[in-house]
């Protein structure tokens, strides 16, 4: 007896879809959610005790696998000393140092517990640090479900926003300006427009979530050099891509091509949590005092630097930072998109793929896509069977064509040439 389908039927009489987060429904690829019973490693096992080598590391989070020794180690002295307690800590502030010790771009750090709050509150202090409403994102991308970020429609010279979600009033989003990712004449067109009304620019400097898209050099130097001239600030969401796709993140590869880069303010959540719920926000001295209890934009969180997260994420970031994590994982992860990208050439399925440090994404396209409209081309029925046929197999990828993919420190060569074989044997059978 599947007892997938039986913790699956069971939930959905308890919590709406019999899910806590809507893509583990597998909705949009179809059949039965994988309830999880145990990970270790790059592997974990489900409630019939199948196990796959896990590619998406609960979103992005368990960059060196599962139950990593310094990681459980830390934890659990942690837990000894207190759940929570209101109050500050030290850990909180090792934390904090440890941040900024990577990210020049940052003087300061927030901490708070999930993404959505980490970019919902570098929204609000764009706001309130230039005293201005219009705020630009870009199709495709996400930045969480708060409200004024929820906008996905609209495209072209300088769309206002539709909510994409029921429940959000269009009063809340009217000031929402939706934009094409790697379209700069579009956002040169906007900020002629409304220059002196925007605050913000608010972006995934590769977008995680229709699929994996990068940022093309232009197209990132336009975001900084217009938000420069108008006094709007820079925003990069980094939940996603945050010591994931580099020690320095995402902003230290744009700066490794565009001289003197940095964002006002950067969005962190995943790695910096190390699978705990933590986030965190950051940027200049002067932008983040504006920050209560020192300045008037108020933000605040009863669980925001728990003692136990905060260890997770401190025992995460120290193990990443030791000479030649990164090189290590990013060798992996290319050895897999490149793989993907072959096996595909030699079945005749054409397969796209790209990857930055620990992070990756593939399309059943001839070439990459560069915005949402080009992503949407994908074959989603092909993918789907695909999906279906490396899950049979062992392999657990994201359950939606729109997903980045995530590879660990603890994925092995072994682990990569398995994939890449179950990945020949399931397109043969497209």
């Amino acid at each position: 007896m599947d007892q997938n389908q039986i913790l699956f039927d069971r939930s959905k009489r308890a919590i709406p879809g019999g899910v806590n987060s809507p893509v583990r429904a597998f909705k949009a690829v179809g059949g039965t959610p994988r309830f999880v019973k145990r990970a270790q490693g790059a592997y974990f096992w489900d409630a019939n005790d199948q196990r796959y080598i896990d590619y998406i590391g609960s979103w992005g989070p368990m960059i060196l696998g599962h139950g990593h020794p310094e990681v459980l180690a830390a934890v659990q002295e942690a837990m000894t000393q207190g759940f929570s307690f209101g109050a500050p800590t030290e850990r909180e502030v090792e934390l904090a140092e440890a941040i900024l010790s990577h990210l020049p771009s940052m003087d300061m750090v927030r901490l708070v517990s999930s993404g959505t709050e980490a970019g919902m509150s570098a929204l609000r202090l764009a706001r309130g640090a230039t005293g201005r409403n219009k705020i630009i994102k870009f199709e495709g991308c996400y930045h969480g479900h708060a409200d004024a970020l929820l906008v996905k429609a609209g495209s072209g010279l300088a769309t206002f926003g539709h909510p994409t979600s029921a429940g959000v009033p269009a009063d809340v989003v009217k000031d929402t300006l939706v934009l094409t990712y790697n379209d700069v004449a579009g956002l040169e067109a906007a900020f002629a427009e409304f220059g002196s009304e925007i605050a913000c620019i608010m972006i995934e400097p590769i977008a995680g979530n229709m699929n994996f898209v990068r940022a093309s050099i232009p197209f990132m130097k336009a975001c900084r050099d217009l938000c420069t001239r108008h006094g709007a600030l820079l925003i990069l969401d980094e939940v996603m891509t945050g010591f994931r796709v580099d020690l320095g993140s995402a902003q230290a590869v744009y700066a490794r091509e565009i001289p003197g880069f940095e964002p006002d303010l950067t969005a962190l959540g995943k790695v910096i949590g190390g699978g705990m719920p933590l986030a965190a926000f950051g940027g200049k001295r002067d932008v983040m005092e504006q920050l209560a209890p020192l300045g008037p934009v108020y933000q605040a969180g009863t669980l925001s630097g728990n003692p136990v997260a905060t260890a997770c994420g401190l025992a995460t970031i120290r193990a990443i930072a030791k000479p030649g994590f990164f090189e290590a994982l990013s060798q992996r992860t290319r050895a897999l998109a490149d793989g993907l990208r072959e096996v595909g050439q030699e079945v005749g399925v054409p397969i796209s793929t790209d990857s930055q440090g620990g992070m990756f994404g593939f399309f059943l396209l001839d070439q990459l896509p560069h915005n949402y409209g080009q992503v949407m081309q994908s074959n989603g029925e092909a993918f789907n069977r695909f999906f279906h046929g490396m899950l049979d197999r062992g392999v657990y990828l994201a359950p939606a064509l729109y997903e980045a993919g995530f590879v660990s420190g603890a994925h092995t060569q072994a682990d990569i040439e398995q994939t890449l074989q179950a990945a020949k044997e399931a397109l043969q059978a497209l």
